[in-house]
């Protein structure tokens, strides 16, 4: 008797979880996040059905092996240890959860202040915080509505050495009202000199919506060039200080790398939960609504609580690898998109050799390329044109197997 054989199952694929709590103390003017400012009395009712949304969806992740969480938001540290501990015991308690796995944690200064809280955490398995500095400058703080000083900052980093977090990241903002080269260039000398062991620097965006918008003209704002100058500037500093820069706006001492972050950037999987979470599992992308009370009586009613739900093959995520890759420092490699994709290198080398003569990407090793500094900075014109390349590809594929079968149909024509 022949026996049929049995599909291969892959145990314990790498999954991360995002919690996105969407609480905050006030709305800072350029925040695009969802997030709710007074809204404390819904914060029990939020933990217990978050608690139940993340029992629910377990079952379909008994293949998966959690080695990252992300706790983010708004500003998880406002919702209060008590909180965040019910959270993470229904994660342990229901996830396979890998021993070294990376948690994180977001936090604002003017809310982890006191190093017992922070013990408190670690032991409830936060072994990774992520602190919003945003500034080294009370006044920049203030111009964007930051409920903080830089004093506070410096106390909450001396809170988590104290609380014995050995993992410290602190997210800064170049471009804000009033900044200058010289005020920018302070925060990262200041902030370093904290010894975080991760920094992410971002570029001020302006989204529309926000209160920042309607200042989006205003001549306090610094100019491109300026922003451009404040960016190259800051990846020479880091890196003589001992940061690699390994994505766009990301820098890292060697190991501190945010495991969870590359998993967006690598097409790995994780599974979010928290109105406006996004999730890539299974090969689906979805999404949820962008309501903490729809979520709330969806998760509580059985109620449909999806804004998007789209199936993505992998040969799918062509554009995906593409578009990722050239954010990080690894970039994109030509064995693996051929492989993973069935598609030639070819179109997209041509371009990227182009913008090798210009400075703005290297060929790393043999068929791996990257972009430079200065390509980061203007990545979003170089992607467009490596994706058209792609495109451009495929309709020349697809128009030579339409030319193939109508010359089959001629020379062989289907008897009737």
């Amino acid at each position: 008797m022949e026996l049929k054989k049995q599909p291969v199952v892959q145990k314990d694929k790498p999954l991360g979880l995002y919690l996105h709590i969407p609480f905050c103390r006030s709305k800072c003017s350029y925040c695009d996040f969802y997030s709710l400012p007074n809204a404390e009395a819904r914060m029990d009712r939020y933990v217990s059905v978050l608690s139940r949304h993340l029992e629910e969806t377990a079952k379909y992740t008994t293949a998966h092996r959690v080695d990252t969480v992300y706790i983010g938001g708004g500003t998880p540290s406002y919702l209060g240890v008590k909180r965040i501990k019910a959270l993470l015991k229904t994660v342990y308690k229901n996830y396979r959860v890998a021993p070294d796995a990376e948690v994180t944690m977001e936090a604002n200064p003017d809310s982890l202040g006191d190093w017992r809280a922070v013990r408190a955490l670690r032991r409830a398995g936060v072994n990774r915080i992520s602190l919003g500095v945003q500034s080294a400058d009370d006044g920049e703080l203030r111009a964007v509505g930051r409920p903080h000083t830089f004093a506070q900052a410096e106390a909450a980093a001396a809170a988590v050495r104290k609380g014995k977090i050995g993992n410290l990241s602190l997210d800064l903002i170049y471009g804000l009202p009033g900044q200058t080269m010289e005020s920018w260039q302070q925060t990262v000398e200041r902030a370093a000199a904290l010894e975080p062991e991760h920094l992410s620097c971002y570029g001020l965006k302006i989204e529309e919506g926000t209160p920042l918008w309607a200042r989006r003209d205003d001549p306090d704002l610094p100019d491109d060039d300026l922003q451009a100058d404040m960016y190259l500037w800051c990846v020479e500093r880091l890196a003589a200080l001992g940061y690699r820069q390994y994505e766009i706006s990301n820098f890292a001492k060697p190991g501190y790398e945010s495991r969870h972050n590359m998993k967006y950037w690598t097409l790995g999987e994780y599974a979010g939960f928290g109105p406006g979470a996004h999730s890539d599992l299974g090969d689906v992308r979805y999404a949820y609504v962008r309501d903490l009370d729809a979520y709330l009586q969806g998760v509580e009613q059985g109620g449909d609580i999806l804004s998007e739900n789209e199936r993505i093959p992998p040969r799918d995520r062509d554009l995906e690898y593409l578009m990722l890759g050239l954010r990080t420092a690894d970039g994109i490699e030509k064995r693996t998109f051929e492989y993973r994709f069935r598609l030639p290198f070819a179109p997209i080398q041509a371009v990227l050799e182009k913008f090798r003569d210009t400075g703005h990407a290297v060929e790393t090793e043999p068929g791996r390329w990257r972009l430079t500094p200065t390509g980061f900075l203007v990545s979003n014109q170089i992607i467009v044109q490596v994706l058209d390349a792609l495109a451009q590809e495929k309709i020349r594929r697809e128009q030579a197997a339409a030319d193939r079968d109508y010359r089959i149909d001629r020379e062989y024509p289907a008897k009737m």
